[in-house]
């Protein structure tokens, strides 16, 4: 009997090797299906729904998906965005399924996903991002230069200055880097490249932290690194490289989110502020569509409207 979890097991190989989708994003997929099965009720209470007979994955009907969304939108109050991104995994196994010849329809292609408006991105203003600049400049003036203070001031300023995403960043070896022409291979998501470049500020700073870091450890490596509890220098953690940023920048800012896609945000907005067109930053931050990135001009609009209702004149007046 053909069984559901080889099925799974195969598709998010497919994913990962072929498709080249980060272990996160994989990872959200299988917890996706995972819950599709449960609620389709097909394994044994305590047992792993992924677990099932390909004729029982044959019997699903649109019906079926469609009453799913719904179960979700109304009983478990989930999120429309988070109800799209669950019948997206479960519509991308149905089309590999169909494709390996498991079944012969995709119930998944005339369902509709919810609707769900796109947040406004948030980024840090100009004015907070000069003073956590000054703050760095005061921290490594009185601290003597740590190794900690020269490596969170740069994580900082390359976030700000390259808009890299955070996994980009923990994925950044020391090859990746010249200094000489300014200039740093990203490899995004899908592990795509591309070339962002930098200033000779900013290249200096980052040859500032690779002397301090070479006092711990030589050789080439992962390009940010920190000290374990023991003393053993180890790769840069995710929780390590946000608890820095959330750190640094709720110094400065009064966001209620302060995180490194945040800076991501700030390093696009910025751009849009200062006469960049749209296309160039859709090819320093590496979005495959174009309408990924024109969220920003939205930004942009709405900052520009606020300016203008505080500042004209008769901007608030009423008619009479």
């Amino acid at each position: 009997m053909l069984y559901l979890c080889t099925m799974i097991r195969h598709f998010l190989d497919y994913i990962a090797i072929e498709r080249k989708y980060s272990p996160r994003t994989v990872e959200a997929y299988r917890d996706d299906l995972r819950d599709f099965g449960r609620f389709m009720g097909w394994s044994a209470k305590g047992a792993d729904p992924l677990v099932v007979s390909a004729e029982q994955v044959r019997k699903v009907g649109e019906d079926d998906v469609k009453t799913w969304m719904l179960e979700m939108l109304e009983q478990d109050k989930q999120s429309p965005r988070s109800v799209k991104r669950k019948l997206s995994a479960l519509r991308s196994f149905y089309r590999f399924m169909l494709r390996t010849g498991k079944v012969t329809r995709d119930v998944t292609a005339r369902v509709v996903p919810p609707k769900a408006d796109k947040p406004l991105p948030v980024f840090f203003r100009p004015a907070e991002m000069a003073e956590e600049e000054r703050l760095s400049d005061e921290r490594l003036a009185t601290c003597g230069d740590s190794f900690e203070d020269i490596r969170d001031a740069l994580i900082i300023e390359m976030l700000y200055q390259t808009g890299m995403r955070q996994a980009e960043m923990l994925g950044l070896q020391d090859k990746d880097l010249d200094l000489q022409q300014g200039q740093v291979r990203i490899f995004g998501k899908r592990r795509k490249e591309r070339i962002v470049p930098f200033g000779p500020a900013l290249a200096e700073q980052i040859k500032e932290y690779m002397e301090a870091r070479a006092e711990l450890i030589t050789g080439p490596q992962t390009f940010f690194v920190k000290q374990s509890k023991s003393g053993e220098v180890v790769p840069m953690t995710k929780n390590t490289l946000y608890n820095i940023v959330r750190t640094r920048m709720g110094e400065v800012s009064t966001l209620k989110k302060h995180s490194p896609h945040v800076l991501r945000h700030t390093f696009a907005t910025t751009m849009l502020d200062n006469g960049a067109d749209i296309r160039t930053i859709q090819a320093l931050l590496g979005h495959a569509s174009l309408s990924t990135t024109q969220v920003y001009t939205h930004t942009t609009f709405e900052q520009i409207k606020r300016v203008y209702m505080e500042t004209h004149p008769r901007a608030k007046k009423d008619k009479k």
